[in-house]
C-alpha cells in the first residue's frame, strides 16, 4: 500500500510542480502576505475534490463526452489567453508601483472568486486529475485506489501551503518594481504559451 501511496505522491507532484494559473495566484497572494494561507487551503480542498472525482470515476464521464473535453479545452484557452494578457499588461505598465498598492487592498470575497475561477476555469486542472490521475487510479483496484488519492492529495497539501509559506518568506526580495515585472513576465508568457498548446490540442478534437 506504501508503495500506491508514493507512487501517488510522485506522479500528484510531477503534474503540480509546472507554473501554472494556480500556482502563480497562490505565489502572488504569498508575496502580498495577502490571504495567502486561505487561498492555499481553497486550491488544496479544490484538488481533493477533482483528485477523488477523477481517481473514483469522474474520468469516465470526461472520456466518453468529446464535446465536454472540446467545451473545457477552449473555454481554458480564453481564460488562459485573458489571464496572460493582465500578467503581460501589468509588467509592460509605467505604473506597476500603483497597480501593486492597489492589488493589496482587494478584498477576501475578490480573492475567493478569483482563485475559484483561476482554479474551476483552468482545463488542465481537468486533463490531470481527470484524464491522468483518472485513467491511472481506475485500474487499480479499491483499496489501492485510496491510497493512490491520498498521495496525489498529499503533494497538493505539501506544494501549494509550501509555496504560499515560502513566497511570504521571500516576499522582501520580489516585491520590488524589477521583481515584479520580471515575475508577470514569465507568467503571462507562461499562460499564452499553455493556451497555444492547448489550441493545439482543441484543433486535434475537430
Amino acid at each position: 500500500m506504501l508503495s500506491v501511496y508514493f507512487q501517488g505522491i510522485m506522479l500528484g507532484a510531477a503534474l503540480i510542480l509546472p507554473l501554472g494559473p494556480q500556482n502563480a495566484f497562490v505565489m502572488n497572494q504569498g508575496i502580498r502576505r495577502q490571504y495567502h494561507l486561505m487561498t492555499a487551503s481553497l486550491c488544496t480542498l479544490s484538488d481533493i475534490v477533482l483528485i477523488c472525482a477523477g481517481v473514483f470515476g469522474g474520468s469516465a464521464l470526461l472520456s466518453r463526452s468529446t464535446m465536454l473535453l472540446a467545451l473545457i479545452t477552449w473555454g481554458g484557452v480564453a481564460f488562459l489567453i485573458w489571464y496572460g494578457w493582465g500578467a503581460l499588461r501589468t509588467a509592460f505598465s509605467r505604473e506597476i508601483e500603483m497597480l501593486q498598492v492597489k492589488s493589496l487592498r482587494q478584498s477576501r470575497w475578490r480573492i475567493i472568486v478569483t482563485m475559484m475561477a483561476v482554479t474551476w476555469l483552468n482545463p488542465h486542472v481537468y486533463l490531470d486529475t481527470f484524464v491522468v490521475l483518472g485513467s491511472l487510479g481506475g485500474q487499480l483496484p479499491p483499496a489501492q485506489r485510496t491510497w493512490f488519492a491520498m498521495g496525489t492529495i498529499s503533494a497538493s497539501v505539501l506544494w501549494f501551503f509550501g509555496l504560499a509559506l515560502l513566497a511570504a518568506r521571500l516576499a522582501p526580495c520580489l516585491t520590488s518594481q524589477r521583481a515584479q515585472r520580471i515575475i508577470n513576465l514569465l507568467v503571462g508568457a507562461i499562460m499564452w504559451f499553455i493556451a497555444f498548446r492547448l489550441g493545439q490540442q482543441g484543433m486535434s478534437m475537430l
